[in-house]
């Protein structure tokens, strides 16, 4: 028998502006925040650091292939190294991708509430204004490569690059 996993049971929609156009993207990769109680007690788990590297390059992947450009971001990679979060840092994404030259700044966050519930985020932001351009949460049920795959395919298909 084969397992079902339910996907979507909350969303938040994108925020409504235009479609991006393609473009230079500093993409900071995809956060895990861990805020389950198995976190709390049994630390980092290899398995979710390998799924989140693999989130990671798969919405990279799903980004190029929409014919944006990620830029590299070697050049403020000592200053990246001192942010817990580039998605919470107070702008300092923004700020960044306009020191790197992109015209957008992309983060990913998974936030684990246990092994059941998790939330992913995605956020496309103008790199010169810091104006969130299209940003997306789902929260999903499963903690797999599948179900995350799905539910960033979900993000980037239905909210970020939602016509």
């Amino acid at each position: 028998m084969k397992r079902i996993l339910a996907l979507l049971l909350f969303t938040v929609p994108a925020v409504a502006q235009d479609l991006p156009q393609p473009g230079r993207v500093a993409f900071f990769g995809v956060e895990f925040v861990d805020m389950s109680t198995e976190g709390a007690i049994n630390g980092i788990r290899a398995d979710e650091t390998a799924r989140t590297e693999m989130a990671g390059a798969y919405v990279a992947e799903d980004i190029v292939g929409r014919g944006f450009t990620l830029v590299p971001l070697d050049p403020v990679a000592e200053r990246l190294k001192t942010v817990a979060n580039p998605s919470d840092c107070n702008s300092c994404d923004t700020a960044m991708a306009q020191e790197l030259g992109a015209d957008y700044a992309l983060t990913g966050e998974v936030r684990k509430i246990s092994n059941l519930i998790i939330s992913l985020e995605l956020n496309l932001r103008d790199a010169e204004t810091g104006r969130t351009l299209r940003a997306g949460t789902v929260d999903i049920r499963g903690n797999t490569d599948e179900s995350w795959r799905r539910g960033f395919s979900y993000l980037l298909r239905n909210l970020i690059f939602r016509e």
